[in-house]
């Protein structure tokens, strides 16, 4: 019920002291602060320690990618993985889906904004609601409204918002892991083609001593001329082979650089030695114990934690907000003022949010057979991932002990034999065909072996041996 005060200035002084005050009732007690974000989900131990790129808070406004300097020279595994993780367009993508998310966590911590309302009523007219010709007195009214949300609903989006952070971290460490292995993978691609680049001057060096053999004989009589144009035949086939795999790794190359972000690559080559020994594989049932370091795996916990939070905005919604509404009204005519309080409240009459309710709990419900899904699939990923690696590391050991030994004594054997007139040119082909294929088996062993490893790396989230945390490859 209106209550008339006194007029003049502490008419005013009061009318400004009650917006005042319900300005400060209203209003929020305290407002949630951007902070520097942390990362939300540990890293696994692949490639824990190497820098990654991260979106600093003042970077929204940057629109060009990150200086990168391009390598020159020769490029180790390690520098390769260094540049990948800080300059690479997708990963990157990944580092701004965290920032924001962490921007919608701190817009899901803000409460309703108040409303603040004017109104003049009753202008101009001149009889009163019974008809008699007396003036309407006209009035103002300044009301500040408020929405007070109840059910926890504040804080059930709060708790959503940080379960979408961390499923956003987790999607970042598996892109990270991803990247990772795509380095490793295509770094092998590159210092296996070195090695086959090799392997052809090494093999034109063979077929041009065998070419200046067979000329000998030719020229002494001993031979027919064709066999001299057979070798020939055999010199210009093995040039052909050199410039299809110095274009093999000019492809391989360009393919590692644009992991990094550029388009024309600097370096020179790759350090790194395949060709040493392959360690003892560790038992599949102890790989199978380290799945659950897979970010493929982890992630569906934060994946799980983020349906239970959506399910618990659901319920909040079950609880109807209240507006409450405070004002100050003015009488003109009389010269006399009062203060208005009001709150609403919807009736939950026909929505409860019954079906909201029961669709959050149906896809958390969902989540649980998914993540069961997810493990089956990585598990049996591992399985066929562990059993190329036992089938590559049982071929290089092959090769390695028996195959390329045996072959280089057969062609030196028959090359020897060949200029003392034991053998026959057919002899010392085959020979020589037998050699370059072995090599070229073992130089395909060795880059499926070391790419089966990164594979099973990606995997469970972890070197396969020792303590370090960057790929198989760089270590050996």
């Amino acid at each position: 019920m209106p209550v008339a005060v006194g007029a003049g200035s502490r008419r005013s002084a009061r009318a400004v002291a009650v917006v005042a005050f319900l300005v400060l009732l209203l209003a929020p007690a305290h407002r949630a602060r951007a902070q520097d974000p942390v990362s939300p989900v540990p890293r696994r131990p692949l490639g824990r320690d190497v820098p990654v790129y991260f979106p600093s808070p003042g970077d929204q406004e940057r629109r060009e990618a990150p200086v990168l300097q391009n390598p020159t020279g020769a490029l180790t595994l390690g520098e390769a993985v260094a540049l990948a993780l800080l300059h690479n367009p997708g990963l990157a993508g990944f580092a701004w889906e965290m920032r924001a998310r962490e921007a919608r966590m701190i817009q899901a911590g803000r409460p309703p904004n108040p409303v603040l309302s004017t109104m003049v009523q009753d202008l101009g007219g001149n009889t009163g609601f019974t008809g008699v010709a007396d003036p309407i007195q006209a009035q103002t009214t300044i009301e500040l409204g408020q929405l007070v949300e109840r059910g926890g609903k504040r804080a059930a989006r709060q708790r959503l918002a940080a379960a979408g952070r961390d499923l956003a971290g987790w999607d970042y460490e598996t892109a990270r892991i991803d990247v990772l292995t795509e380095v490793s993978r295509t770094f092998t691609d590159v210092l296996a083609a070195q090695e086959t680049v090799a392997l052809t001057e090494e093999t034109s060096r063979l077929v041009q001593q065998v070419l200046q053999s067979v000329s000998a004989r030719v020229e002494a009589g001993v031979v027919s001329p064709i066999e001299a144009t057979r070798a020939t035949v055999a010199v210009a086939a093995v040039r052909i082979e050199s410039a299809r795999a110095r274009r093999v790794l000019d492809g391989s190359r360009a393919r590692l650089a644009l992991l990094w972000g550029s388009a024309t690559p600097a370096f020179t080559g790759v350090v790194g030695n395949l060709k040493t020994d392959p360690a003892p594989l560790p038992p599949m049932t102890d790989l199978l114990t380290r799945l659950e370091q897979s970010p493929e795996l982890a992630r569906w916990a934060a994946e799980i934690s983020q349906r239970e939070a959506a399910f618990g905005v659901e319920r909040s919604k079950r609880a109807m907000d209240v507006e409450v509404v405070g004002g100050y009204r003015r009488y003109h005519e009389i010269d006399s003022h009062a203060f208005v309080i009001g709150a609403s409240i919807p009736l939950p009459l026909f929505d409860r949010n019954r079906g909201g309710i029961d669709e959050a709990r149906i896809r958390l419900a969902k989540a649980h057979e998914e993540r069961r899904a997810v493990q089956a699939r990585v598990a049996a990923a591992l399985a066929d991932a562990y059993a190329a690696l036992a089938g590559a590391h049982d071929e290089v050991t092959a090769l390695r002990s028996a195959v390329l030994p045996g072959s280089q004594e057969t062609f030196d054997a028959v090359t020897e034999g060949y200029r003392l007139g034991k053998f026959g040119y057919l002899d010392v082909l085959d020979a020589q065909r037998t050699l370059i294929a072995a090599g070229s088996q073992y130089l395909r062993a060795l880059s499926a072996y070391y790419k089966a490893v990164a594979d099973v790396e990606r995997l469970i989230g972890a070197p396969l041996t020792g303590s370090t945390g960057l790929p198989t490859i760089a270590r050996e």
